[in-house]
């Protein structure tokens, strides 16, 4: 993403990057002004971009909208219920708000249309498919065994937003995962999370598999504890195993006090 410093102004821009067989886009960004004059007071803040990208293409998903926060996604669109998602249950709030439902509408309209219409004209002049999927897995919380957790799947490197993700555990699929979550950053490239619940064991291994639709390319990225934080029984263990060695010291040094203080025994 073009770092909002190298904005010229404050502006509302619908930037149509490419239309073609598989993908289109329309794009609002809003990014404060950085040519006008600045407060003093505000000389120590920085610029911030939001992104508002709708998507469509003839592989699934047939259309998406992401809206993100400094290539963080903050929510996503569910077409079928004409609702906003909340990638995180701390933005559930924001999502509430509908008052832009329609013009949400218009842009999928408008991204479909170019599909049809302009799509065929650029047939084979447009890669279908760019680079090749990256996978990592990783926890959202500090591990602990025994306790909660979430194992978040991050794919890079994907255009087009075409992919299914699927998690197994010792090599048996795992059922129940939630949606995937897609989200665009510069230049229309795209980024995906996928979200497990869990209670990690020391024996778990997990497995994040990732395949683009576009080209078949298959991703896989592995899961195994590593660096846990003492969980309480150890915690609890080793208060104890240091309380009874301090307990022991104490009666060896009392030992030790009183020998040493014995009165010495004539010749």
């Amino acid at each position: 993403m073009a770092t909002a410093a190298q904005e010229p102004a404050l502006r509302r821009r619908k930037d149509v990057g490419a239309a073609w067989r598989v993908l289109a886009g329309v794009q609002r960004k809003w990014v404060p002004p950085s040519c006008s004059p600045t407060p003093r007071w505000q000389d120590d803040l920085q610029n911030h971009t939001f992104l508002h990208t709708m998507y469509c293409q003839n592989a699934s998903p047939s259309v998406g909208l992401s809206e993100s926060y400094d290539e963080d996604q903050l929510f996503s669109f569910d077409f079928s219920q004409n609702i906003r998602v909340p990638r995180l249950p701390e933005f559930a709030d924001w999502a509430q708000k509908s008052e832009d439902v329609s013009t949400i509408f218009f842009d999928k309209g408008f991204c479909q249309a170019m599909i049809h219409e302009i799509g065929p004209k650029l047939e084979g002049q447009i890669p279908v498919s760019r680079g090749i999927p990256v996978a990592e897995v990783f926890t959202l919380k500090p591990l602990e065994f025994g306790k909660p957790n979430t194992l978040v799947c991050f794919v890079s490197n994907l255009f087009p937003p075409a992919l299914t993700v699927n998690w197994q555990h010792h090599s048996a699929p795992v059922e129940g995962v939630g949606p995937t979550y897609v989200s665009a950053i510069n230049g229309l490239s795209f980024q995906a999370f996928s979200y497990l619940n869990f209670t990690p064991a020391p024996s778990d291994i997990f497995s994040c598999i990732v395949t683009h639709e576009i080209n078949s390319h298959t991703a896989i990225a592995y899961w195994v504890p590593q660096n846990a934080l003492p969980s309480d029984l150890l915690e609890n263990v080793l208060c104890g195993v240091a309380f009874g060695l301090g307990v022991l010291g104490i009666i060896v040094g009392l030992v030790l006090i009183i020998y040493f203080r014995k009165p010495c025994s004539g010749d």
